[in-house]
């Protein structure tokens, strides 16, 4: 009975330092990826959609006063992003 209850301890032995090594590589594979700055994502994102909604009502839009608007609006989001990147 000895020798059984010898290798269930190796078994879970060579299982905790398998999992440590997973954590060990996981860790690290974390630390290799770019670092991503939240409120830089945020604020491209929300730019991104302010420009796909202006888009989508200048296609809409007959009037030339305000289709000129929008257009000067999504140029100045270009220009935002741009600054951005």
């Amino acid at each position: 009975m000895g020798d059984a209850a010898e290798g269930l301890i190796d078994a879970d032995a060579r299982l905790q330092e398998r999992m440590e090594e997973l954590e060990e590589s996981r860790k690290a594979a974390r630390d290799r990826r770019p670092r991503v700055d939240p409120e830089k994502a945020r604020a491209l994102e929300s730019l991104r959609l302010a420009k796909t909604e202006l888009q989508r009502q200048f296609e809409a839009t007959a009037h030339p006063a305000r289709r000129d608007q929008i257009a000067q609006a999504v140029a100045e989001i270009d220009r935002r992003l741009a600054s951005m990147n």
